[in-house]
C-alpha cells in the first residue's frame, strides 16, 4: 500500500510539473500573440496618421489623379490622354462613381478601406497555411501574417499613393480559399482578372487542379467585365488592348527600375524592338510552363497556398509591366519550406522577407557587378519562387523533422554572479552564407542611415567638442595639436596615416570576419555579434552626443590632413557629406573596430607573430585617427568601451568562447548522420591550435 501511494504521488508530481510547464508555454504564447497585435495596431495607427499629416493635395496621389477633382475620370475624353491612368478600362468603370467622394474624406475613408482589406488578407493567408499546423503557430500566424504585409513595399506603397493592386490578390485567394462554390470561385478570379489582364493564368491553374468549371467560369467573367467595359467605353478599351497591347505602354517608361518584368529588364539589359520582344516572349513561355507545372504539384501535395504564391510569381514575371505595387505575391512565396536542415529552414523566408520589405540599395552596393542583381532584385525572387526554389513536398521526411541544428553548451560562468542566458545557444556550423552577406549589408546600410538621421546644429557639436577639450586639457592628454602638426611636417609619414585612416578601417575586420566564417564558424558567430553590439552601442552615442572632431573646431589651429584645407566660414560646413555624419565622432568606431580586431587576433591567431600584427593595428588607427585631427583621444576610449560592452553582452548571452560540445548520439536509421561529432571533432582540433 505505501509503495502504491509512493507511485500516485510521484506522478501527481510529474502531472504538476507538466501542467506548470504548459501553462507556462501557454502564458509566454498569449504574451507574444498581444505583442504582435500591437504592432499591428501601430502600423496601422501610424499609416493613418502619415496620411492625414499630409495636404489634401498631396495625399494618396496616384488615386488623386483617377478621381480627385481634375482627376484623369473627371475628365470628358479618354482614360489615357493624360498618360496617368494606367488601370484597364474595366477598372475605370469601377473607380467612377468614387469621384463623387469629398476631398477630405477621401484619405480617412481609402486608407481605413486599405487596411481593412490587408486585415483580411492576412487573416486568409494565415488559415491557408497547409497542415498540420501547430496550436502556437496557429495563434500567431493571423498577427505576423499583416505585420509582414504592413512592412512590405508593395503594401506601404499601395497605402501610401492610393493603389488598388490589394483588391485583386484578396480575390483570388478569396476564390480559393474562402469560397467553395466552384462558380462563384470563377467569378472572383475573373473580376480579378478584369482588373490585372495576366491573373487570368490563375484560371489556367484551376483547370489543370481539377476545378474546371470554376476556370471556365473565370474565363467567361473575365470576358463579360471586359466586354462591359468595351461597351461603354469603346475608345478607351482600344487604346488599352490594341494601341498599347493590354497596357504595356501606359504609365512610366517600361525600362524603369520601376517595372520587376522580364520585359522591364530586358530593356534595362539594352534589348530593344523586335528582338526583345521575341525574347520576352520565349522567356516568358517557358516560365509559364515551368512555373505552372510547378504550382499543380505544391496543389496536389496539399500546399495550395504555396501553389498560388507561384503562380503569381509567375504572373510577375511574364506580365508586361509589374509595378511595385504589384509584387505582393513574392510576399506570399515565404510559407514555402526550402532545406533539409533545420539550420537552412529560415534561409528562404528571411530572403524573402528582406528583398520585399528593404528597397534594393539596402540590400547590394552600388558596385558595377551587383548593379544588374540591385535593379532586378524583386524580379529574380519572383523567378526563385516561380522556377527555382528547391520547395519541400510534404511527403517528404524532412518536412516535419528537419535535421537538427548541431548546438554547443556554453562554459559555465567563472562568477555565479554572473547570469547566462538559456535561450542563446551557441551553433557549431557556419551559418548560410548568402544569408550571411545579407545581414551585414543590411546591417551597415541601417548603420550609415542611422549616422545620417543622428545630426545635429554645428553649434552643439562645437560646444560638445570644447567639453571634450577641456577634460583632456584638464587630465593633461590633449596631444591632439601636438601630434597633428608633428605629422603634417614629415610627408611620408602624413601620407601613411592618410591612407591607414581610409583604408585599413572596413578591410581588416571584413578580412577576420571572412577567415573566420572559412575556418571557424564557431568562432565566427561569436565575433560577428560581438562587433554587431558595439556597433549597434556606438550608434547610440553618436545619437546623443553629436560631437566636431579636431579638424571641425575653429581657432583651434587643426589641419585636415585627409579632406583638406577647411572653410569655416560655411555655416553648415561639416555637418554632413553625401557618406557619412561628420559629427559621428564619439565614440570612434575606426578605434573601436580596429581594438576588437586586435582582441580577436590575440585570441585566435595560433601563432605569436600573428597576435603580435594583431596588437599593432589598434596602435596605428588610434596614431592615425589623431594624428589626422579625426577624433580626439577620449573618442578611442569611447570606442574602446563600446567594445567592451560588445564582448560582454556576447559573454552574458552565451558564455565564454571555449565551447563544451555534446556526446556523439546514434543516428535514427534512414536518416542521414547529423554531423555534431564532425563539428565537435573540428572544434576541437581548432581550440588545440590556440
Amino acid at each position: 500500500m505505501d509503495r502504491w501511494e509512493g507511485r500516485r504521488s510521484v506522478t501527481n508530481a510529474d502531472h504538476s510539473v507538466r501542467g506548470d510547464a504548459v501553462a507556462d508555454a501557454e502564458t509566454r504564447t498569449g504574451l507574444t500573440r498581444a505583442l504582435l497585435w500591437l504592432v499591428v495596431a501601430v502600423l496601422a495607427v501610424r499609416q493613418m496618421a502619415v496620411v492625414l499629416r499630409q495636404p489634401p493635395g498631396e495625399r494618396l496621389t496616384d488615386l488623386e489623379t483617377w478621381i480627385g477633382e481634375n482627376g484623369v475620370l473627371h475628365v470628358t475624353g479618354s482614360l489615357y490622354d493624360s498618360g496617368r491612368f494606367t488601370g484597364t478600362p474595366f477598372a475605370g468603370l469601377v473607380l467612377k462613381p468614387l469621384t463623387a467622394s469629398a476631398e477630405a474624406s477621401l484619405g480617412i475613408a481609402w486608407t481605413f478601406g486599405s487596411l481593412l482589406l490587408v486585415a483580411a488578407l492576412g487573416v486568409v493567408v494565415a488559415r491557408a497555411l497547409p497542415a498540420p499546423v501547430g496550436r502556437r503557430t496557429a495563434l500567431l500566424a493571423v498577427p505576423v501574417a499583416i505585420t509582414l504585409l504592413m512592412l512590405s513595399l508593395p503594401v506601404r506603397n499601395t497605402l501610401h499613393l492610393g493603389q488598388t493592386s490589394i483588391l485583386p490578390v484578396l480575390l483570388v485567394l478569396l476564390a480559393c480559399f474562402v469560397v467553395r462554390e466552384h462558380r462563384l470561385q470563377g467569378v472572383l478570379v475573373g473580376l480579378a482578372a478584369a482588373l490585372q489582364p495576366t491573373l487570368l493564368l490563375f484560371a489556367a491553374l484551376l483547370w489543370l487542379t481539377g476545378k474546371r468549371r470554376a476556370s471556365v467560369t473565370a474565363g467567361a467573367a473575365f470576358a463579360v467585365c471586359t466586354a462591359a467595359a468595351w461597351a461603354a467605353v469603346p475608345k478607351d478599351s482600344w487604346t488599352y488592348w490594341v494601341h498599347h497591347v493590354a497596357g504595356a505602354g501606359l504609365g512610366e517608361r517600361p525600362d524603369s527600375l520601376a517595372n520587376q518584368s522580364l520585359h522591364g529588364a530586358l530593356l534595362r539589359l539594352g534589348f530593344e524592338g523586335p528582338a526583345e520582344i521575341a525574347l520576352f516572349l520565349v522567356l516568358a513561355a517557358a516560365v509559364t510552363v515551368i512555373g505552372v507545372r510547378r504550382a499543380v504539384r505544391y496543389a496536389q501535395d496539399g500546399q495550395l497556398l504555396l501553389a498560388v504564391a507561384v503562380t503569381g510569381c509567375v504572373v510577375v514575371a511574364v506580365s508586361p509591366t509589374a509595378w511595385q505595387h504589384q509584387l505582393l505575391w513574392v510576399l506570399l512565396a515565404v510559407v514555402g519550406k526550402v532545406g533539409k536542415r533545420a539550420s537552412d529552414r529560415l534561409v528562404w523566408p528571411a530572403v524573402v522577407v528582406l528583398v520585399i520589405t528593404l528597397p534594393a540599395k539596402m540590400l547590394l552596393p552600388n558596385v558595377g557587378l551587383v548593379i544588374p542583381v540591385r535593379d532586378n532584385v524583386l524580379l529574380l525572387a519572383a523567378l526563385g519562387a516561380a522556377c527555382f526554389a528547391p520547395f519541400l513536398l510534404r511527403t517528404s521526411p524532412y518536412w516535419q523533422r528537419p535535421i537538427p541544428t548541431d548546438h554547443a553548451r556554453p562554459v559555465a560562468a567563472r562568477f555565479g554572479r554572473v547570469p547566462l542566458m538559456p535561450f542563446w545557444r551557441r551553433v557549431l556550423h557556419r551559418p548560410n552564407l548568402l544569408l550571411e552577406l545579407l545581414l551585414i549589408r543590411v546591417v551597415y546600410s541601417a548603420y550609415a542611415q542611422v549616422r545620417l538621421a543622428a545630426t545635429a546644429g554645428r553649434p552643439l557639436a562645437e560646444e560638445h567638442g570644447r567639453q571634450i577639450h577641456a577634460i583632456e586639457q584638464w587630465l593633461h592628454i590633449d596631444i591632439e595639436l601636438w601630434v597633428n602638426r608633428t605629422v603634417v611636417q614629415i610627408t611620408w609619414l602624413r601620407e601613411f596615416f592618410d591612407y591607414y585612416y581610409s583604408t585599413f578601417h572596413f578591410i581588416v575586420p571584413l578580412t577576420i570576419l571572412g577567415v573566420l566564417y572559412a575556418r571557424r564558424p564557431a568562432d565566427y558567430r561569436w565575433a560577428r555579434t560581438s562587433i554587431g553590439f558595439a556597433t549597434l552601442l556606438a550608434l547610440v552615442g553618436f545619437w546623443l552626443y553629436p560631437l566636431a572632431p579636431p579638424r571641425l573646431m575653429p581657432g583651434l589651429g587643426f589641419i585636415d590632413t585627409v579632406h583638406g584645407v577647411q572653410d569655416f566660414a560655411k555655416p553648415d560646413y561639416g555637418t554632413l557629406t553625401t557618406v557619412t555624419n561628420q559629427y559621428a565622432a564619439m565614440p570612434s568606431l575606426h578605434f573601436g573596430w580596429s581594438l576588437w580586431c586586435g582582441v580577436v587576433i590575440v585570441m585566435l591567431a595560433p601563432r605569436m607573430w600573428m597576435k603580435a600584427l594583431g596588437l599593432l593595428h589598434p596602435l596605428f588607427t588610434i596614431a592615425a585617427i589623431v594624428a589626422t585631427a579625426n577624433h580626439w583621444v577620449l573618442d578611442a576610449v569611447g570606442g574602446a568601451l563600446v567594445v567592451s560592452l560588445g564582448f560582454g553582452l556576447t559573454y552574458l548571452l552565451s558564455g565564454p568562447r571555449k565551447l563544451v560540445t555534446e556526446e556523439k548520439q546514434p543516428a535514427e536509421p534512414g536518416r542521414p548522420e547529423p554531423g555534431a561529432t564532425r563539428a565537435a571533432r573540428r572544434q576541437e582540433s581548432e581550440d588545440a591550435l590556440t
